[in-house]
């Protein structure tokens, strides 16, 4: 008990320092909050006349895999983070001090959630603009977006943990980008998944970024009448198999992740 409540007031110390960094690198937060607006316009208005989504509005289709996308994208600060407080010794003090050997990671995974809900303010607010809308209450709406910050929160402890790995914030960034591409394309946030190929398919049905998209949707309204049942588990179960992730990354990439902080040799 005592170490848990060690590591919640030291991990709260943390988090209060990476906020106020945000203000000393505006910069970060201006690409935080810049890059949805991109995503839901490009898409929306390049894109959407293009692709078709019987019985409903494409833009209404695209809103919950922008969200899903743009939290997935948003958890990579939390690995970004911490490779740059590695070159610049930050770690090496934090490890020196009398404090929680989790703090550092619960105090940067906490922090970074706070990007994310800037974004989906944002995202949320760029979609009402070009035609979103929320069709099932302000209960679901809520669970939605609960459900988006906690996936992402998840997804940040696997980008903790290989930001302890990598010697530079370049190889995070560059190695980030090619395993979250193709598995935020790889899915139904775009296109339905039934109109991918073969193994695209499957691999589609069964990605968790799939899982999350149509949990938000679902919980959104966003699915128009008369869509097909999607024939997969996960895709049945969106809500279900999204939780599942999470339980399953947190109870994997918490523990490796505290355990090479401790002993990065």
């Amino acid at each position: 008990m005592n170490e848990l409540l060690s590591a919640i007031s030291d991990g709260h110390v943390v988090a209060k320092r990476n906020v106020i960094k945000i203000k000393r690198v505006p910069e970060v937060l201006v690409f935080v909050l810049i890059s949805p607006i991109m995503f839901v316009l490009l898409f929306a208005y390049v894109f959407g006349g293009s692709i078709d989504i019987p019985g409903g509005s494409y833009r209404e289709f695209l809103i919950g895999g922008i969200f899903a996308q743009t939290v997935i994208f948003g958890a990579t600060f939390t690995g970004a983070g911490i490779a740059d407080d590695m070159q610049k010794g930050i770690i090496d003090r934090f490890r020196s001090l009398p404090m929680s050997r989790s703090a550092m990671l619960v105090g940067r995974t906490a922090s970074d959630v706070i990007y994310n809900v800037l974004s989906l303010i944002i995202m949320a607010l760029t979609g009402l603009i070009v035609g979103w809308r929320i069709h099932n209450g302000l209960l679901k709406m809520l669970l939605g977006f609960v459900l988006l910050l906690t996936f992402a929160y998840a997804f940040s402890w696997i980008m903790a943990y290989v930001g302890l790995l990598v010697p530079s914030v370049e190889v995070i960034n560059n190695a980030s980008f090619m395993v979250i591409f193709p598995l935020t394309f790889i899915a139904n946030t775009f296109v339905p998944a039934e109109n991918l190929p073969g193994v695209l398919r499957t691999f589609a049905e069964w990605n968790p970024v799939s899982s999350v998209t149509q949990a938000a949707r679902e919980l959104f309204g966003n699915l128009p009448p008369g869509t097909p049942e999607p024939t997969a588990w996960p895709l049945q179960n969106p809500v279900l198999y999204t939780v599942i992730w999470i339980i399953v990354i947190i109870a994997i990439f918490a523990p490796l992740s505290v355990h090479r902080y401790a002993k990065p040799k």
